[in-house]
């Protein structure tokens, strides 16, 4: 399915709010968050001129996220950096006066912080965030995951010492199981969706990933023409588009938001021109994206920034795995988990369209950048899909 933005805010400018929530102050305070991590590190931006040049393309790059802080997943950007913002807000308040990031390891500091919760619903990839950022200010993390989230993630979140909340259901059940104990035990709900009255603590979740543009346009030799960006919720895609947005102005690149066919809640928002519920389909291999209603924050940015969207097959994103992992030419290998690569399934499908093509401009000029949002994140699943260890990937340069 494939729906260019009709909605009147199309190419609006953000409301207030969003942009500030988005623009350069808040991603200089994200960065700054990040640098005071022990374990920061830039995650890499690979250029595949092979791929392009088969998909008709001038350029196409890679950012990897895939190691990103030990977590696997760009989404180690968003509920850490809630959770630390959160609690030096509390500290501040408490002490009567500001606290610095650099001081979240101070006594008086971590005493506050010991006395806080924050929950969360998971697919696997936000709570493993949550659960290390209060890991890493001394707070403790209550996790909810629903029925579809394997054994091998639940365990990779309890490892930072989190409490999991097996729900029955799919993640939107989890996710008001999570707010409504939340509510009842006076913890503090760190969503990577949002609801009416609940916006701000998702903004700042969105806003811990635009570090990921700001390393992004340092690297690449020139602005990108066009971006596919994966959508679960919508926070990540709106998040990227709007800091871009901010960042380029006018030249800004054309938006492409990408969804599971089965679980395409941004995309039959964009159709039906407001925020709207779908039914519960079949799981998708994309566990990371099987959301079934939009983040109203996210859709309120996407609606303006967002120029088409999309949604890919589950044969198109084991294909894109398999492809990262044996790359054609010199191409690097890249670590790609079922969700990871979506984006670039949908840039794979929409090259091969002529209508599609014709409609996003994409031609042997278009430079696409493409954000892998995830690695391995499981391992055993990843295997069986790629048919090798994430390891003899990730170690070796494989032929095509």
């Amino acid at each position: 399915m494939f729906l260019l933005n009709n909605h009147p805010d199309h190419r609006q400018p953000l409301i207030e709010e969003d942009a500030a929530t988005l623009g350069l102050a808040g991603a200089w305070e994200a960065e700054r968050f990040l640098a005071a991590r022990d374990n920061h590190a830039e995650t890499p931006l690979h250029a595949l001129p092979a791929l392009a040049r088969e998909l008709g393309i001038g350029t196409l790059h890679v950012k990897d996220e895939g190691k990103r802080l030990g977590l696997g997943s760009f989404k180690a950007l968003g509920g850490a950096y809630a959770v630390m913002h959160l609690v030096l807000e509390e500290a501040g308040r408490r002490l009567g006066r500001a606290v610095a990031v650099e001081e979240l390891h101070k006594p008086e500091v971590k005493a506050i912080a010991a006395q806080m919760t924050f929950a969360c619903a998971t697919d696997g990839n936000h709570g493993r965030s949550v659960a290390q950022g209060a890991g890493l200010v001394g707070a403790h993390s209550v996790i909810f995951v629903h029925s579809g989230v394997s054994n091998e993630r639940v365990a990779a979140i309890a490892r930072f010492g989190a409490e999991m909340v097996r729900v029955a259901g799919d993640y939107d059940q989890s996710v008001r199981e999570a707010a409504r104990v939340a509510a009842e035990r006076g913890w503090t709900v760190v969503s990577d969706t949002s609801w009416p009255g609940y916006e701000r603590i998702p903004g700042l979740v969105m806003q811990g990933y635009t570090v990921i543009v700001r390393e992004a346009l340092r690297r690449l030799p020139e602005p990108p023409t066009h971006i596919f960006l994966q959508a679960g919720v919508g926070g990540f895609a709106a998040a990227v588009a709007g800091h871009l947005a901010i960042m380029l102005g006018e030249d800004r690149p054309t938006v492409i938001v990408v969804e599971p066919a089965r679980a395409a809640c941004v995309y039959e928002t964009a159709k039906a021109g407001r925020p709207v519920t779908i039914a519960h389909s079949k799981p998708t291999v994309m566990a990371m994206l099987e959301c079934y209603e939009p983040s109203l924050v996210a859709w309120r940015v996407l609606s303006r920034i967002g120029d088409a969207f999309m949604t890919v097959d589950e044969e198109d994103a084991v294909s894109v795995m398999n492809r990262l992992a044996r790359p054609s030419g010199n191409d690097p290998a890249i670590v790609s988990g079922e969700s990871g690569g979506a984006g670039l399934a949908g840039l794979i499908r929409a090259a091969g369209d002529r209508k599609m093509r014709a409609a996003l401009g994409l031609d042997g000029n278009s430079r696409v950048l493409i954000i892998n949002s995830e690695g391995a994140t499981d391992p055993g699943r990843y295997a069986e899909l790629v048919g090798m260890a994430p390891d003899e990937v990730a170690n070796a340069r494989l032929p095509a």
